[in-house]
């Protein structure tokens, strides 16, 4: 016996956790009108049905984490779920919202079970936008006509906090569609690539991605596509903002749904589960950024992302050779580009079980649910060990979670804690007259299929960082921040702009 299986062997097994089933539902081909919480109790019971034995482990559960939802509203979706399963729950956690606490969740359920207070925790969630847009354009109501619950029912409703600082609603920073390009963009910069070269890397990655959805059961296109398709723009395949067309970004509009059971490696054996079926939680880590993106250091990578990943792989005292699944959430290419390009992964490793946000589904802080489970039906069918990144809000909230086939040698390794990183803002101030030099930009097009706004973060003649965007329509305003101008050779980051504020808004006078 190897010395890491002797000092595995002494590690306390009713402190080990272990996932010992999964279950997912998706419902692409089915009629809509299904509301989140049949959908989750649809994924729990498939999630029972996963389980080789007869035992009844959501009913055993002592503590039940429910995700976020966003499609609809309930006062307690994990009580509710205790409740429809007949399991009587010492420990229920509603999740805020945020894509990073799927990973978190699992890392708390085995914090908790490594610690002796609980047995078996039962972590879920799902989506059902396709069915609520549904409904609305039918003129269709959820309670009244679908049969939704009414407790209390309606859209969920959310703080304009959560939707970014004064400082970047101001600015027009306030949806990811128009915030993760500028990472994009910045990163293309600092990598040195031009426009055309770097949207061919992101069109074959998602290529590649695409080809794990079609083999996904429950992914929600479940399509194929070659990376022309992806990443050349089109009425149907329009470019939403600089660089990124449609088919890169996440798409919400799902209904998807999934469950995990994680319980102890004692409680797994005694229960007759196989070993061959259980999967061992080693831990994770977690990491949160600035929540004011104009505060980052740099554009240009996720320092929060990155010491999640690091600290995960430290405690478990391996590196990235080990790792033979890669699942990166992919809400935007530069998620998994940044991930990847940090680890160092080979090439020959996509980033993704699951098919990413674009083909397989984005259903919101629920998808890296849908990760953990496609990660465990990997280490089932032979692989080793996986590590699931998990993100929120916009690059700044992260969890890494580590998962393997045999036990870590020191049982538990995890912290379901974030460390919260606080590094020097740069001085800012506010948008005046006068010459920036872009530091970054975004820029929306039109359903036309041309630049019509732009959003800016910049410094001014003293360093400082400004942030702005032109007013709506402004054309000529958006071309001249354009990635893709006249002169195509032209770089327009680093370059130097002249402007002036017009109620609020800028108007680029000329650019170098």
């Amino acid at each position: 016996m190897s010395s890491a299986r002797q000092e595995a062997s002494t590690v306390d097994p009713t402190r080990v956790p272990v996932i010992v089933a999964v279950g997912e539902t998706s419902g692409r081909g089915e009629p809509v009108g299904v509301e989140p919480m049949e959908l989750i109790t649809r994924a729990a019971t498939a999630a029972l049905q996963d389980s080789p034995t007869s035992e009844p482990w959501i009913r055993r559960a002592d503590s039940i984490a429910l995700c976020h939802i966003a499609s609809w509203a309930y006062s307690s979706p994990a009580a509710a779920l205790g409740r429809k399963l007949g399991a009587t729950p010492t420990d229920v956690f509603d999740a805020p919202i945020g894509g990073q606490w799927p990973a978190r969740l699992l890392d708390r359920a085995a914090s908790r079970i490594a610690s002796g207070e609980s047995t078996v925790a039962v972590i879920a969630g799902g989506e059902a936008q396709a069915s609520m847009g549904a409904l609305v354009k039918a003129g269709r109501e959820p309670v009244r006509d679908g049969g939704w619950s009414a407790d209390p029912g309606g859209p969920p409703t959310f703080d304009l906090d959560q939707l970014g600082s004064a400082a970047m609603q101001e600015a027009g920073l306030i949806t990811p569609v128009r915030i993760y390009p500028l990472f994009e963009s910045r990163f293309r910069f600092e990598a040195g690539l031009d426009p055309e070269s770097r949207l061919a890397e992101c069109s074959d990655l998602y290529a590649e991605f695409s080809v794990v959805a079609e083999k996904n059961p429950f992914s929600w296109n479940g399509r194929a596509r070659t990376a022309a398709d992806i990443g050349t723009p089109s009425p149907k395949n329009r470019i939403v903002c600089e660089p990124y067309p449609l088919s890169m970004n996440a798409m919400p509009f799902v209904d998807q749904a999934a469950c995990i059971v994680v319980t102890s490696l004692a409680e797994a054996r005694e229960r007759g589960v196989p070993e061959g079926d259980i999967v061992f939680v080693w831990g994770g880590a977690g990491a949160e950024d600035s929540v004011d993106i104009l505060d980052r250091s740099d554009f240009g990578r996720s320092s929060a992302m990155e010491d999640a990943m690091d600290r995960a792989l430290r405690a478990a005292e391996i590196g990235v050779e080990r790792l033979d699944v890669v699942d990166v959430y992919s809400c935007f290419p530069i998620v998994p580009t940044l991930a990847t390009r940090h680890l160092g992964t080979p090439k020959s490793l996509v980033p993704s079980v699951t098919g990413g946000h674009s083909s397989f589904g984005g259903p919101l802080s629920s998808h890296s649910l849908h990760s953990i489970t496609a990660s465990v039906r990997e280490i089932r069918g032979g692989k080793s060990c996986a590590l699931v990144h998990a993100n929120g809000g916009y690059l700044t909230y992260h969890h890494s979670v580590l998962l393997g086939g045999d036990q870590h040698p020191l049982g538990y390794v995890g912290n379901p804690e974030p460390a919260v990183l606080t590094p020097e803002p740069p001085p800012r101030a506010p948008v005046q007259d006068g010459t920036l030099v872009v530091e970054t930009v975004s820029v929306e097009h039109s359903r036309q299929q041309e630049p019509n706004q732009a959003f800016l973060v910049a410094r001014d003649e003293r360093g400082r960082r400004v942030a702005a965007q032109t007013a709506p329509g402004d054309k000529a305003s958006a071309r001249a921040l354009s990635l893709y101008r006249t002169d195509p050779a032209r770089e327009i980051i680093g370059t130097a702009v002249t402007v002036d504020t017009i109620e609020g808004n800028i108007r680029v006078r000329s650019s170098e």
